[in-house]
This record gives structure tokens, sequence and C-alpha cells, in this order.
């Protein structure tokens, strides 16, 4: 007899992670339920801590079945322990794709190749980094985003002029939307448009990039000088104290 559905978006390889998962194993414990019918067990856990709490409602007598596609399994050792097996495989394949993607991401940034979505200004392609173009220029976008670059660096223009620039203009970034103020000091401040990346982030670990530049090492640099603002100074002024 089905009381209730439940259904859940969220991933099942993090423990703690899913509310409704969270709120089902809350009503096993309080005995509105004694059993789960899914459709395979790794749809129940992939990480060893639900698949834990799972086993100790079994343990506990709270939960009597869980019912899936083609397998049933119940309170008895055996079944509890292919239970188990079966969820701790799927941790397992779940473990390996991460590794998987991870290698992926290294080899591509070691061919050059930034492993992330493009920055304005260029366009991502499928293919193979050994052999095909990834990251190619945005024909429409790219002659824009130099113009930046020039304008900062030879007019002095701000950042907030540059919006009003770009605005008038109707340029629009590759969803159809104008272009944030902080876009686009997040232009004049990515290396990639020179040639090359840091990944990860923060790593302090840098690439030179396979995608062709659209400014030179030159300008960009010219850029940054231009960007560093001197702090403003208090006190410059005395103002003489009043008495009444």
């Amino acid at each position: 007899k089905i009381k209730e559905i439940k259904r859940e978006s969220h991933s099942a390889k993090s423990s703690g992670s899913r509310p409704v998962f969270v709120e089902l194993l809350q009503d096993l414990r309080k005995g509105k339920f004694n059993a789960i019918l899914t459709w395979a067990p790794d749809r129940l856990s992939r990480n060893a801590g639900d698949l834990g709490s799972v086993v100790d409602l079994m343990d506990q007598g709270k939960l009597k079945r869980i019912q899936t596609y083609s397998q049933s399994f119940s309170n008895s050792p055996n079944e509890k322990f292919l239970l188990m097996i079966l969820c701790s495989q799927a941790k397992l394949e779940n473990d390996n794709k991460g590794v998987n993607v991870e290698r992926g991401l290294r080899n591509k940034f070691k061919l050059g190749w930034r492993p992330s979505i493009a920055p304005m200004g260029y366009l991502n392609i499928k293919g193979d980094p050994h052999t095909d173009e990834l990251i190619t220029i945005d024909p429409v976008r790219a002659p824009f985003i130099k113009q930046i670059f020039e304008r900062v660096a030879n007019l002095g223009q701000s950042g907030r002029t540059i919006k009003e620039w770009l605005d008038r203009i109707g340029f629009t970034t590759r969803n159809g939307k104008s272009v944030v103020l902080s876009k686009i000091y997040e232009v004049l401040n990515n290396p990639f448009y020179h040639g090359s990346f840091e990944f990860p982030i923060g790593s302090e670990t840098w690439y030179t990039g396979k995608h062709k530049p659209i400014i030179d090492k030159e300008l960009f640099d010219k850029v940054q000088k231009m960007l560093v603002v001197a702090p403003k100074g208090h006190g410059a002024h005395n103002f003489p104290f009043k008495t009444i």
C-alpha cells in the first residue's frame, strides 16, 4: 500500500544533502512508513553516510523492506549485505567518474585549452583537444573586447564610461543581455585575452593557451597600470576649531 510519493531532485552522492531523503528517514523513524519502493538501490544512496542510516533503520526494525524494480531487500543478513554491496558499487562508480572528469580536465589544460566556459569574446567548440580548436574567437564580440582594452589604455576611460559606450552601441552578451559594470572589470583583469590562464583559479599555476589572443600582453599590462588607483588621502585639509 503506497501511502505517499516523494520526489528528490538532489544528487545521492553526498550525505545529508537531500532534504526529501532526510524527511523520508525521519518519517521512517516516526513509524509513518515501514517500507520504501524505489527504482534501484543507488537511488537511495551512493554514499556511506546515507547507506548507514538506511541499514540502521532496518536493524531497528523500522524499515521492513526496500523494493526495487528487480530486487527486494529485507532485514536479513544476506539481503542487507547485498544492499550494501550494490550501494557501495554505485559509490565506487560515482567516485571513478569524478576521477575521470578530473583527469580529462587536467589533460585539457595541459594541452593549452581552458576547461570551462570561454570568456566573453570567445566561443566554445566541441572536439578533440589533441586535434581541434576548442576555443575560437567570437567574430561579433572580439573586436569590441579589443576596443575596451584600447579605450582604457590609450584614452584613460573608466569602466562606467565603457559601459555607457557599450549600452549606446547596443552591445550584448551571448545571452542577449547588456554588460554589467562588474563584467567589464572582469574582462579588463582577465589574462586569458593575451593568451594565458590560471587553473584552478587561485592556484598560481599558469598555462599558455592554444587559443588566439585578442590583445597582446603589452596592452594588457598597460591596462593593469591604468586600473591601479591611488587611495584617496584623508585629513588633507586643516579646519580651524570654532568656539562659541
